[in-house]
């Protein structure tokens, strides 16, 4: 048995995985505490190419926090890892700095390509009862990963669009306007239309899975219940479920949307913008569904270490 600690900064949230591992990196993972808080590191990067001071204040809070998390258990090994928004920001090295002497582990810089990889590691590993071969659909703040392969991924790619860069370049009115919405869906199917370009084995997909909170969350408000992650893991949320909330998330004000149960109060303001982009990777890949997964890029991470 391997106990370790995975840590994953995002452009949104940033996330803690204690676990024990059995039988090495495809073995069995209990979870012994798993955190997230939104912090939205990647806020204004699109625009400025900078972390912005405030962001990563409240970023290094929480690593801060997880250290000591970490340090309450009998961990052997930790990797922490940052991806889109430190990718993108010109000052990234002022924050791991930062980062390093709170969380006393310096995060990594992973490439698109990487956090593809490991996001397919951590939803695929435990997954026994549905056929390969799997797509897996990791859609973050900053960016969207796509990676395709049986019980080992075979090919990746990485595209900029994620729940904060399209809700702060295209979403601005509260409810968003037609015209926003329009543009900021042909933007993601240009995307999409790229994917299915370099990824010509996605036609041999048995299996799609959907990572990441705003697929999570979506899951959540077509239940109509408060998030649990016993009740959304492996939940199939089909395409014309997706449609439906998007269509109901979009044409409600902030102050409306903020009363959905299954919708907590810090994705009010971007879980448009990572609905645009849920439905048009469904439209444009002519996906009838996924299978949503609360097993993603942290399990992977914490695998890698077993």
């Amino acid at each position: 048995m391997t106990r370790v600690a995975a840590v994953d900064i995002g452009t949104n949230s940033v996330r803690l995985l204690v676990a024990d591992i059995t039988g090495g990196p495809d073995g069995r993972l209990v979870s012994l505490d798993r955190r997230m808080h939104i912090t939205r590191l990647g806020e204004g990067v699109d625009a400025t190419h900078r972390l912005a001071p405030a962001a990563i204040e409240r970023t290094v809070a929480v690593t801060r926090e997880y250290h000591d998390a970490i340090a309450a258990q009998d961990v052997t090994a930790v990797r922490a890892t940052a991806t889109s928004a430190a990718r993108d920001a010109t000052n990234r090295d002022e924050f791991f700095a930062a980062a390093t002497d709170a969380l006393a582990t310096r995060p990594e810089l992973l490439t698109g390509d990487e956090e593809g990889l490991l996001s397919f590691h951590g939803a695929t590993a435990g997954l026994t009862d549905e056929p390969p071969p799997f797509l897996v659909v990791d859609i973050g703040g900053g960016s969207t990963e796509f990676t395709v392969g049986t019980r080992t991924p075979e090919a990746s790619i990485s595209v900029d669009v994620g729940c904060v860069r399209i809700t702060e370049a295209y979403l601005h009115s509260d409810p968003p306007t037609a015209e926003e919405l329009s543009q900021a869906v042909s933007i993601v199917r240009d995307e999409v239309s790229e994917v299915a370009r370099t990824l010509p084995s996605l036609a041999d997909v048995k299996t799609a899975i959907g990572l990441a909170g705003t697929i999570t969350t979506v899951a959540a408000v077509e239940q109509g219940v408060p998030y649990s992650r016993e009740a959304i893991h492996h939940f199939r949320l089909t395409r014309d479920a997706a449609e439906d909330v998007f269509r109901t998330l979009a044409l409600e004000p902030a102050a409306q949307r903020r009363h959905n149960p299954g919708l907590e109060p810090a994705r009010v303001d971007t879980i448009v913008g990572g609905a645009v982009v849920l439905v048009s990777v469904l439209r444009g890949l002519e996906l009838d569904e996924l299978l949503v997964s609360e097993d993603d890029i942290l399990d992977g991470l914490a695998r890698s270490l077993a």
